[in-house]
């Protein structure tokens, strides 16, 4: 019998506790930057996702990992070892590409086997390794099938196992439920979680979808015109992004321009550039309850699910500093929430999110009042 996967990665296994290294990784196409200077640790085992808007560099370092490109300046290392002079298909790694790049001729069993016969194992090796990989994706009943008889979700996981049947150190993700309607997405992105976590083989992967990476995720890098904007836990980029840019592509916000007018212990007095007076909690990072912030120019992120409506003013209570009027000018019912947005007196437009408790809503142009606390706003350098 050959090994499971995870015994395979076991007896690989080195002294450093990093699978990926990108050291002030550059490169640069016809005096276009694509990727700036990147700097990541991927941590053995870990489902790591690469994360950003288009034309932001992230497919550029997926590529750049795997071997199909080189590097114009800065180190790669794959368990501890430089691959810079490494072709792609000596290198420990896999990719599973968005279009699947299944061989249409052959049936699945042949596409997941063809690695193996490139690699002249032997026919019982071949065997018994393309079995365990059908096993691991539940492919066993279409083996015989070629690629235009199955499904999008089905062609999934025969590209899956055919980067599986190799025991990959790392298998590289390029968009891979990019090409899936939402609800296969949904059950795929389940399978893919509950397969990291069987084979405690490192993932990388590379996605535009905010939710995508939030929900599989142990780790995201944010990337941002060919940087790295932060890495965090999910929790961390999405509770405590670092930058305006990152506060607004994760999720939903409201982003407030304005000023620091006072300090007062832990709490930020913040005028907006339309007159609004918002008191924040200041950021821990910002040398002790916010005594001497970074600037005074700041930009305040309230996520839509913490702001509250009411249609009676909460001026005196203490819970809500922040307590403005408003008109209700549209409603989106989505089932499990409510998406609602209220344009201020001040003209600001902000959206609110809330659970679907009630079956009534408010009527459009309804005088309501929006509220949060401190703690329910963050404000980042601007």
């Amino acid at each position: 019998m050959s090994q499971p996967v995870a015994d395979q990665r076991a007896d690989a296994e080195t002294d450093t506790h990093l699978d990926v290294q990108l050291q002030r990784v550059f490169k640069v196409y016809s005096g276009d930057t694509a990727v700036r200077g990147v700097d990541l640790d991927i941590r053995r085992g870990e489902f790591f996702s690469i994360l950003g808007p288009s034309g932001c560099g992230k497919t550029t370092t997926l590529r750049l990992i795997a071997g199909f490109e080189a590097p114009t300046a800065g180190e790669i290392l794959i368990r501890g070892q430089s691959v810079a002079h490494v072709p792609p298909y000596r290198r420990p790694v896999n990719t599973v590409f968005q279009s699947y790049a299944l061989f249409n001729h052959m049936t699945v069993r042949d596409n997941i086997a063809f690695g193996l016969r490139i690699q002249k194992h032997s026919k019982a090796n071949i065997r018994e390794r393309v079995q365990e990989a059908l096993n691991l994706v539940k492919m066993e009943a279409f083996a015989k099938r070629y690629p235009a008889q199955l499904s999008g979700g089905q062609q999934q996981r025969v590209a899956l196992a055919r980067a599986l049947v190799n025991y990959p150190a790392v298998l590289l993700l390029d968009e891979p439920l990019g090409a899936l309607d939402l609800k296969l997405r949904k059950e795929m992105q389940v399978e893919l979680s509950t397969l990291h976590q069987e084979l405690g083989v490192t993932f990388v992967m590379v996605t535009h979808d905010q939710e995508e990476a939030l929900s599989l995720s142990d780790r995201i890098a944010v990337m941002h015109d060919g940087a790295i904007a932060q890495v965090g836990t999910p929790s961390e980029i999405y509770d405590y992004p670092q930058t305006p840019f990152v506060a607004d592509f994760i999720g939903d916000t409201n982003l407030f321009q304005g000023k620091i007018e006072r300090t007062d212990h832990s709490i930020l007095e913040i005028a907006t550039d339309r007159g609004l007076k918002l008191l924040v909690r200041s950021p821990e990072s910002w040398n002790g309850n916010g005594a001497n912030p970074p600037s005074r120019q700041v930009v305040v992120s309230v996520r839509p699910e913490k702001i509250r409506l009411s249609l009676d003013p909460h001026r005196h209570d203490p819970r809500f500093p922040n307590c403005f009027e408003g008109r209700l000018t549209n409603v989106m019912y989505l089932g499990t929430h409510v998406h609602y947005v209220v344009e201020l007196m001040s003209g600001d437009r902000l959206k609110i999110m809330q659970p679907n408790t009630t079956t009534s809503l408010p009527q459009l142009n309804t005088p309501i009042y929006v509220c949060w606390s401190e703690s329910d706003g963050l404000a980042l350098t601007a």
